[in-house]
């Protein structure tokens, strides 16, 4: 027996947990999610593409909604099938995030008269390295799928609007000396100590705050690792420090790197940036996204973190994390989410797709 769509999305949570869909491994679940929207929602055109199902209507509505979410999960902890206890239900992805997939389905198959055209996209991969990531294939292959005046990420988020994202990036501080026997250590000169600077600039960073669309985002510049020496009668010669960059999304990635290199200039010390990725601005004022944080009664937040809401942003498309779920919970063996926040996340969506 396939996915009832249309039946109570805690249910069909369920079933979508209990169907194991690690990355690179979901073509099942997309064959089920395909067979379901295309036999229970006729008024969508439905496409395959790799493990990805996409679908949308034709109504000829003034603005177009897209609804987005990855079908894949991190491994199992003996963690499926899914169990209900009470009011929670426990399993592998129900916070992260077949919870908020369930509720994009069940309305894509019980509203026949949106008052917006929509979009669903079932995307794979989104858990490994994002060059794997279907959101992106679906970037470059099928760009005209992605073109809506908002979309809504279905990433756990408490029932909470948490608008935009932070960016990020990775530093490598290297600091060279010269290698000596500790025994002799004035003969060499101690990279590692050369780190010294770089840890007390660290220590009395202050980490600037900064208010857009009503959002505040928190930036934060941490060492996330330290390298050096080879043996313990050796100076070394070479050391390391990793640092990341969370930042808020009026900063580019340029402008990061250029923030990180002024925080650290005048230390003997080579910056090489390592890794980045774009945030991304709440766009909160585009009339769609507006009517969102209406219907939600005005709650909303600043996203920690970075999230596929950047890839939207980068498009020019406003662009929100809401879902069911509590995003501490992902990828722990007790995931869990509450049912009543499946409810309410389902009917605040409802609202805003007829409105």
């Amino acid at each position: 027996m396939g996915l009832d769509l249309r039946a109570d999305p805690v249910a069909l949570t369920a079933a979508l947990v209990d169907i194991p869909s690690e990355s690179r491994h979901e073509q099942r679940i997309a064959d089920e999610i395909e067979a379901a929207l295309r036999a229970q929602a006729p008024h969508f055109e439905v496409i395959r593409k790799g493990d990805a199902v996409l679908a949308r209507t034709h109504l000829g509505r003034p603005t177009r909604v897209l609804l987005a979410g990855h079908t894949d999960t991190v491994p199992a902890a003996d963690n499926v099938p899914s169990r209900r206890e009470g009011d929670v239900l426990y399993g592998c992805g129900t916070s992260d995030m077949k919870s908020g997939d369930a509720v994009f389905l069940h309305l894509a198959a019980t509203l026949d008269e949106p008052a917006h055209d929509v979009t669903l996209v079932m995307y794979d991969c989104e858990e490994i390295e994002s060059s794997a990531n279907g959101l992106g294939r679906i970037e470059r292959e099928l760009p005209e799928w992605l073109r809506a005046d908002v979309a809504i990420l279905g990433e756990p988020s408490g029932g909470v609007i948490e608008a935009g994202c932070q960016g990020t990036i990775r530093v490598v501080l290297r600091a060279t000396g010269t290698r000596a026997h500790s025994a002799r250590s004035w003969l060499g000169h101690n990279a590692i100590h050369d780190l010294g600077d770089v840890l007390a600039r660290l220590s009395a960073y202050e980490a600037r705050s900064v208010d857009i669309d009503g959002c505040t985002y928190r930036e934060g510049l941490s060492a996330v690792r330290i390298e050096g020496g080879i043996a313990g009668n050796v100076i070394p010669d070479a050391a390391s420090v990793t640092v990341n960059f969370r930042f808020a999304p009026d900063r580019s990635v340029d402008d990061a790197v250029a923030h990180v290199a002024g925080v650290f200039a005048g230390l003997p010390v080579d910056l090489e940036l390592t890794d980045s990725a774009p945030g991304a601005l709440p766009g909160l004022g585009a009339p769609a996204a507006a009517a969102l944080v209406t219907a939600a009664g005005g709650r909303v937040r600043a996203k920690y973190g970075w999230t596929d809401v950047a890839r939207f942003a980068a498009l020019g498309i406003p662009a929100v994390n809401y879902g069911p779920g509590d995003p501490n919970l992902a990828h722990r063996s007790d995931e869990h989410v509450e049912v009543g926040q499946v409810t309410a996340a389902t009917e605040m969506l409802r609202r805003y797709l007829l409105a």
